[in-house]
């Protein structure tokens, strides 16, 4: 059975540890609006097809529907985020320790757009769960090795997936359609569609941390195969905090993203949004939790050595992929000191 929202409101009145997890993690959420959907339309607003505000309203608007569209039709994503660890021990460390993970991501994730670099919650969050995890059980024994697989599997095959389907887009529609126009129009949808499937993707995730606190609030020693059914009203709740935090802006993102790579026409700012949406589609319809940043950066860098490989920023993208490589420990040891510290003075 579904957890009503009623119910849902007595447990934050009984639980504190649940009330704190649900506190950060909506914080996540409006972080994750606010830092990581602005790749989204990053493109679409370097190439001047879209004004800034306006694009953040769409992109606002585009991931609530795509949280809430997708969760209705496939939420194995968040089935995936659900079991990536087993909290199964002390209800009350096990809560601790998913609030650390949660405070983790926020560190983590406030730290990057602070020096305008695009890191992926994503992945933040997997880690910060993980690091958490292995401080309640002092192991590995927390983690499961099988949705770790689909994640690394998912990170991989995203981006070369993104990249490749960009690379010929703009290779072979590119010359197709040579008409400017068309493309600043076609941008839009482009945008509108990597946004829609933003939202999709981490819409679920942090409905999955959301299942997991209610889980071991509820008495649930693990989630194994068994999960909870998403109520509608917390795909909506997600799907409203995310589109609030997009709407909050995230202009150092949309900078480092949409100008710092390489150059961007309309046509080629349309290729990257198509190759990007396709690949988190792919994803989505497999139930795979893959990072929007890496799949739209990686898209970017498809249409840019497709034009000219010269122009491609390497230093920038150096510095991106820095963060992505030390986004699984950084977060990861985070949310392990932060977990054994609050177990040590709660």
């Amino acid at each position: 059975m579904p957890v009503s929202f009623v119910e849902f409101i007595q447990m934050l009145f009984t639980s504190a540890p649940l009330s704190l997890t649900v506190l950060l993690t909506l914080g996540v959420i409006l972080v994750n609006g606010w830092t990581d959907a602005p790749n989204a339309i990053a493109t679409c607003v370097a190439t001047h097809s879209l004004g800034l505000r306006p694009a953040i309203f769409l992109a606002a608007v585009m991931n609530l529907l795509g949280a809430v569209t997708m969760t209705v039709l496939n939420p194995y994503v968040a089935f995936t985020i659900y079991n990536m660890v087993d909290f199964s021990t002390n209800p009350h460390e096990a809560s601790i320790a998913l609030c650390a993970a949660m405070v983790a991501i926020v560190v983590w994730a406030v730290a990057a757009w602070f020096f305008g670099i695009p890191t992926s919650e994503s992945h933040a969050l997997i880690a910060g769960l993980t690091g958490a995890a292995i401080a309640l059980h002092g192991n590995l024994s927390g983690v499961s090795g099988q949705a770790w697989i689909k994640v690394i599997i998912g990170l991989f095959a995203s981006v070369i997936l993104s990249f490749l389907l960009s690379f010929l887009a703009a290779h072979w529609i590119s010359p197709a359609v040579p008409r400017p126009q068309f493309f600043r129009r076609a941008q839009i949808a482009g945008a509108a569609a990597t946004a829609f499937m933003h939202g999709a993707q981490d819409g679920q995730k942090f409905m999955g941390v959301f299942l997991l606190g209610v889980s071991l609030t509820m008495g649930l020693d693990t989630p194994g195969e068994n999960t909870i059914p998403i109520p509608l009203w917390l795909m909506l709740l997600c799907a409203l905090v995310m589109a609030l935090g997009t709407a909050i802006g995230g202009k150092k993102i949309i900078d480092t993203v949409g100008d710092g790579i390489c150059p961007l026409t309309p046509r080629a700012g349309f290729c990257a949004d198509l190759g990007a949406a396709l690949s988190l589609l792919a994803a989505s319809l497999l139930g795979i939790p893959v990072s929007t940043t890496h799949t739209k950066v990686t898209a970017i860098m498809g249409v840019g050595f497709c034009q000219d490989a010269k122009g491609v920023n390497l230093r920038t993208v150096g510095e991106m992929v820095l963060a992505w490589v030390c986004t699984f420990p950084g977060c990861g040891l985070l949310g392990f000191v932060v977990a054994k510290a609050l177990m040590g003075v709660w």
